[in-house]
């Protein structure tokens, strides 16, 4: 069975590369899901998403990202995410508690975009770590 080839970078790091059955993200369009032989496509990823490898023999990879692009072409699936953190790297105590703050800030304050934006960001990484959000 045919196997896409996945890479996911940031401008930091390459956060993971391999083969994989399935990639599923979020962008601006929707949730995607690309299998081997998807035609080509290239979608902006929603700040906050939540991306899922999904492997043969192994459990699935999971990583919170945070904007960026996703393309794909010939079985290659490329994720070039402003920000992405694994969800094995998650501290979800910090991430926790930067959700509590940002949620308070945006109770004193609701057009305050920065904190709409870290409330975001902190509910994505739990979900990567698989905390209920």
């Amino acid at each position: 069975m045919a196997k896409l080839r996945v890479g996911v970078v940031s401008p930091e790091r390459e956060i993971w590369s391999g083969e994989a059955d399935m990639v599923i993200a979020k962008t601006v369009d929707g949730e995607i899901g690309i299998m081997p032989g998807h035609a080509p496509v290239l979608g902006v990823l929603v700040e906050g998403g939540v991306l899922r490898v999904k492997r043969d023999s192994e459990s699935d990879l999971v990583a919170a990202v945070h904007g960026g692009f996703l393309s794909v072409a010939d079985n290659d699936v490329s994720v070039l995410a402003e920000a992405a953190e694994l969800g094995s790297e998650v501290d979800v105590a910090a991430a926790k508690d930067a959700l509590q703050r940002a949620q308070a800030s945006i109770e004193a304050d609701q057009e305050d975009a920065d904190a709409r934006l870290e409330a975001k960001r902190a509910a994505a990484r739990l979900r990567a770590a698989g905390e209920e959000v």
